[in-house]
């Protein structure tokens, strides 16, 4: 009898199911954007935007005229370059602190470094009182510089130091991260080919500080720019003089003069924006430079 013949049954593949993506711990993008903007929307772009508006109710030639008043003018000059000086000091001083933490073990290290953090936990106005204390005329600081032709409270110089207490602080802790993150073996590199330690510091070290040296300044200077409570008990505050910006819109509130004290406030943060842009272009400058090497 002949064998049957074999039955062959013909299964075809079907092609894997596409890989489903991974759920996020937040909703899609179209979502989570809608409620970033919201969320920005409401806190900063239409608070800022009424301060346009409001300032717009002058008019152009009575906003010029507002802004470019001699009281205004000083006012924001003294505000912006005090700022600008604090936050330079602040950038060589915040490094050599931020280094001294970071590279050197000594007594009570913790102690220094939670220290560093005081201007954020300190309330401005107990900052701008402690400081006037030492630095006036009778302070415990101040009875010994006054003699010899330096006076700290109730001019300038005591706003800048003001602002650089109160700046300080955000040099230092965007400074830390980067040089825990530095490896000592590129230095160790640089010293076997010949490098001198300050050759190391220049050309192996800085090149890699520079952005967050860029980001520690933009954050002191914009902190500075808008500070009150620490520098109107140490500036003296007389007109022309030691008046800043915040202080005269606090005043012209004062005087119910809503929309010149808006008109100030528009001139100081087109500035800051033009000086954070060209900070931020900068800091993408360094880090693209760096980026390459």
């Amino acid at each position: 009898m002949a064998a049957p013949a074999a039955a062959f049954e013909v299964k075809t593949l079907s092609p894997p199911p596409p890989p489903r993506r991974a759920r996020g711990v937040l909703p899609g993008f179209g979502l989570t954007l809608g409620y970033t903007m919201v969320y920005l929307s409401l806190l900063v772009l239409i608070p800022l935007s009424a301060v346009f508006i409001r300032s717009l109710g002058l008019g152009w030639g009575h906003f010029y005229e507002v802004v470019t008043a001699p009281r205004v003018v000083a006012s924001l000059r003294l505000s912006f370059g005090a700022s600008l000086i604090a936050a330079l000091i602040n950038v060589i001083f915040g490094l050599i602190v931020a280094w001294v933490l970071v590279r050197y073990t000594f007594p009570f290290k913790r102690l220094v470094d939670a220290m560093v953090d005081l201007p954020f936990a300190l309330p401005t106005a107990v900052a701008g009182i402690a400081l006037t204390a030492l630095y006036a005329p009778n302070g415990w600081l101040g009875k010994w510089l006054l003699p010899l032709g330096i006076k700290v409270a109730f001019t300038p110089l005591g706003i800048v130091v003001a602002l650089t207490f109160i700046g300080l602080p955000f040099v230092v802790r965007t400074l830390q991260p980067v040089l825990e993150d530095l490896d000592r073996e590129v230095e160790q590199a640089a010293a076997t080919l010949g490098a001198s330690a300050a050759q190391s510091f220049v050309r192996v070290i800085m090149p890699a500080l520079w952005p967050a040296l860029l980001t520690g300044f933009a954050l002191a200077f914009a902190r500075a720019v808008g500070e009150y409570g620490s520098v109107i008990f140490i500036a003296g505050n007389m007109p022309m003089k030691s008046e800043i910006a915040p202080l005269l819109i606090v005043t012209k509130l004062e005087q119910y003069d809503y929309a010149g004290a808006t008109a100030i406030a528009v001139v100081m943060l087109v500035l800051s924006f033009g000086l954070m842009l060209g900070i931020n272009a900068l800091q993408h400058w360094a880090l693209s430079r760096h980026g390459g090497r």
